[in-house]
Order: structure tokens, then sequence, then C-alpha cells
């Protein structure tokens, strides 16, 4: 649960000015909230006795502002984080108001490592912002700030050369932390119109890597959906955002369905605080794709808030969670395989017998065995994104599902959006890895010498349990991975002597995979 209550206005240094008129209103007066209208929903707290969300649900917001639905089939709880806005206004240079609303920021969470700053002012400055805070005794106390120039804008398609081009966007310029902010049409349907205000969208949220934590270079994953705005805004988007809830984030990142302008740009939690981020956008004729996945990803919340199944940074993590869903309704995204069987059982014996752990040798085992479209963020995006445009030119190469025909069918563009990292305190990210290989390359030879992040535990009341707790995997044992061993003969042998050069010369004592975080 967050440490920070914002229905309460804190003390913090006043930052802006300006001379736009600043509209104050609540959060849910107008607009979107993804595909649904913001007034179908009504603003709560955790605490709400009335409220038709699973109480597990409301358990992790206690304190913190929620959207609830005011009709059945809608997302049961989205974290608001706060319940007023500002739209359209600039700030100023003598850094006391936002349009003519005095200004604070919400309090920095004490575990946050960099914050806002100089950099960050100056970048806000250069344009018209949107923000979400609480207004209180006359002072908006802003939780999050969102450049209004960050749109989608029809252009001319300029497609890729080759599937292979969509991983080299990603990564050009250093994964693009310090770039500008720009959108490129990759498809189009010919014929289809060029006013995409309304349209219904889906969009493959990638993360990238921090600067920071040598943990956290496998970046991060998640599936949004929402309308495009009059102007081409899409801050109102839902993004289906999962992390671990059993430990407690030093950002103060919850899992939840989150507005976009909250995921991206809360002053603690937003993703591009801390990273680039990179996007592909579906723009639809038709909503139907994009709410049946909506749909569906909300029974998952429901019961990953109840502890029906846990977060795991190998088999149950953004990536795997979210891509599950996609084939679940019939998109057949095409599997990557493993990074090698074979190496995973070498490398289980020698990670269990070197840290005297089963755990450890499970845990190495978990990452070179788990299926790669599933494990990595920057795999799924890559999968997503080429099998779109494949299933979008006919060259799929497979019969059709019920829901890609769908997709085949309303999908009327298809956009890559790069979105730069805010200047801040905070060392600067880069792009997200896309194997093992590539993970061992960047992190420091000697662990000792890694950046890493402690996030203390967040232990789920047995009080709120429905049921037994899931059943967690036993370790493998040592006698079956030896004889998988004697049985590969040369080869196991080889793969062992392999892994252990290797992981003397990194020195590494755990899994030598990249978490997504």
């Amino acid at each position: 649960m967050p440490k920070n209550n914002y229905f309460l206005s804190a003390a913090c240094a006043v930052l802006f000015a300006g001379n736009a008129s600043a509209a104050v209103h609540p959060a849910l007066a107008s607009g979107q909230l993804g595909l649904y209208p913001a007034a179908d929903f009504r603003l709560a707290s955790g605490q709400c006795q009335d409220c038709p969300t699973p109480r597990q649900a409301l358990w992790y917001f206690r304190d913190e502002a929620i959207a609830v639905p005011r009709a059945a089939g809608e997302p049961p709880l989205v974290w608001l984080g706060s319940p007023d806005r500002i739209d359209d206004a600039m700030l100023a240079p003598d850094g006391s108001r936002l349009g003519e609303v005095p200004l604070q920021l919400a309090p920095k969470i004490a575990s946050n490592r960099s914050w806002f700053d100089a950099h960050s002012l100056a970048f806000f400055r250069q344009r018209e912002v949107s923000a979400r805070g609480t207004m209180n005794s006359g002072v908006f106390t802003a939780r999050s700030l969102w450049p209004r120039d960050f749109v989608l804008a029809p252009s001319l398609a300029a497609p890729l050369k080759s599937q292979d081009e969509l991983a080299g966007w990603v990564q050009a310029e250093h994964g693009g932390a310090r770039s500008a902010y720009a959108t490129r049409t990759v498809w189009q349907r010919p014929g289809s119109k060029v006013a995409w205000a309304g349209k219904p969208a889906l969009a493959v949220m990638l993360n990238g890597a921090q600067g920071d934590d040598d943990e956290a270079y496998g970046g991060h994953f998640a599936i949004a959906t929402g309308r495009i705005g009059p102007q081409g805004e899409w801050s109102d988007w839902l993004v289906n955002n999962f992390y671990n809830l059993d430990s407690v984030s030093e950002k103060g990142i919850v899992a939840s369905m989150v507005p976009m302008d909250s995921y991206l740009m809360d002053l603690n939690s937003g993703q591009q605080y801390y990273r680039p981020s990179y996007m592909l956008v579906a723009v639809l004729r038709d909503a139907r794709t994009a709410a049946a996945y909506q749909s569906g990803i909300q029974d998952v919340f429901t019961h990953f808030y109840k502890h029906d199944f846990t977060y795991k940074h190998a088999a149950a993590n953004c990536a795997g969670i979210s891509i599950d869903m996609l084939r679940k309704l019939g998109w057949q995204v095409p599997q990557r395989g493993p990074t090698g069987r074979v190496t995973a059982v070498a490398a289980y014996g020698y990670m269990a017998a070197s840290d005297r752990s089963l755990q450890s040798g499970q845990k190495t085992y978990d990452y070179f065995t788990e299926e790669q479209t599933r494990l990595y963020p920057a795999v799924a995006f890559d999968a997503i994104g080429r099998d779109l445009l494949a299933l979008l030119d006919g060259q799929a190469g497979r019969t059709l599902s019920a829901y890609e025909q769908q997709l085949r069918d309303d999908v009327e563009a298809v956009v890559l959006v790069r979105i730069p990292q805010i200047p801040s305190s905070r060392a600067f990210g880069s792009a997200p890895v896309y194997s093992i290989a590539e993970y061992r390359e960047r992190v420091p030879a000697d662990r000792s010498k890694w950046q890493i992040v402690p996030t203390p535990a967040r232990p789920f009341p047995a009080a709120l349990r429905d049921g037994p707790a899931p059943a967690e995997d036993a370790p493998m044992q040592p006698l079956p991975v030896l004889g998988t061993l004697a049985g590969l003969g040369a080869a196991g042998a080889s793969a062992l002597w392999r892994l252990r050069l290797w992981l003397r010369r990194r020195k590494l004592s755990a899994a030598p995979a990249a978490r997504s975080s």
C-alpha cells in the first residue's frame, strides 16, 4: 500500500506560476477512463464500504483515490491517485502557480532514489500541461504532470524496411531516453479516414531499462486500451499494469488498472522518471478487440488481488500475464521458445551447488526454461509488433482465429510512439535487453558493484484469503538433475563446463537473468 495519503495536501516546495487560466475540476467530471466514459465511475477510497469491488483489491488502496464502477461490466477498480484535475495550463517562471492556481508538489516517497528537479521544471515549462492532484485550502498539490503536446497525429505511412527494424527502432539512440517525443505511422489501411479523433485503440507498452538498478535491465510491459482524444490525446487510456503485490515498490507502484498519465508521469511512480518508453498503437475502427482484452484482463486482476495466483519474475511477470490474455482471446502470437533447456539443467546444478541453495538453482533454471515472449518485455513487444504487421499484410502464415480476423478487419493504422525520459535527478535509462546474453554484458562483472534497490515484503493478510494459499512449486531435486546431465552425456558436460567458466568470470551469485520491473 502506498505510504502517502494524497487526499491530504502536504507541505512541499512551491514551484510554478502561470498566466493561463486553469480550472480545477473533479477527476471524473468529464472525459474517459480508457474505453469508458469517466461519468460511469464514482470517486472512492480503499476504505469504501459499499463499493462493488473485491475487498482484497480495496486493501491495497486504503488511503488512495480510486474510481469504482456505477454499473457491472466495467473495471472494478481504477487507481486514480488524485481526486482533482487541471487541464491545459502553463507553468510560469516565478514558480508559484499553475495557471491561476497556487501549486505545490506531492511529497517524495522516502525510498524513491531521485526526484523532480530544475531539469524537470525546464522540460515542463516548454509546453502546456495537465495535472492530477488534490485541491485543498486554495492550493493544488500535483501528483502528476502530463505534457499536452504528447499526442497522436495522422501522418504518411513510413513502413518498417524489415521485421528486424522494430528492435532497431527501440534500441536507436541508446534507447532514446534523451530523444524527442516522436510518432511514426508504420502501416495504414488504404482508403482509411485520416481523422483519428474518437477512434478506439489497443496499445502495447514497453518501458526501457533503468539507469540505476542492475536488476532492472529487463524493462517493463503493459497493454493499454482507450480512445484517441479530439486533438490526438491518449493520456486517459487505461493501462493494465502488473507488478509484484507481495513487495513494496520503492516508488510506490501498486499493480492496477491506472490512467496513462499516472502510469507514465506520476512524480513518484511514473515510468518516465526513470526510463524511456516505447508504444505500438493499433488504431481501430471498432472497439471490440480492445474491449475483449480489457474485459478479460479485469477478471485476471480480480484473481491477482485475491492471490489466486502470485507474481513470479519468470513464470508470471508483466509480459507473461499480459500476453497470456492475448493468446487466450485467440491472438496466436508466435512463441520463441526457451533460452536453452540443456544450459538450464547445467545452470541449476551449478547455482544450487555454488549457493548451497536449491531455490537459487530453481530460480536460474526457471529463467533459462521460460518461453521468451513470456519472460522478456522487449521480446513480447517485438513478437506482438511483428505478428500484427504480418497479419495485416496477409503474411501471418496460419489460419486466423476469430479474434485475429477482427484485428485484421478493424485496424486502420499502426503507430510507433517513442516517449523520452523526463529529466530529473535520476540517471538516464536505456533500451531493455532482449536476452540473457545481452543482460550479462551490461552488468558489472563483480556483483558487489551492482546497484540493487531492496524492496521490503508486503505479506497478504490471511483474513483476506477466500481459500487456502496457492501451493508453491517445490524446488527441483539434485538427483533428477544429475540424471538428466548424465543422460545428455557430452552435451550436458559441455554445457556445465561452459556455464561454470562464465559464472566464475562474472562472479555472479544469483540467477543470470534480467527481471522485469
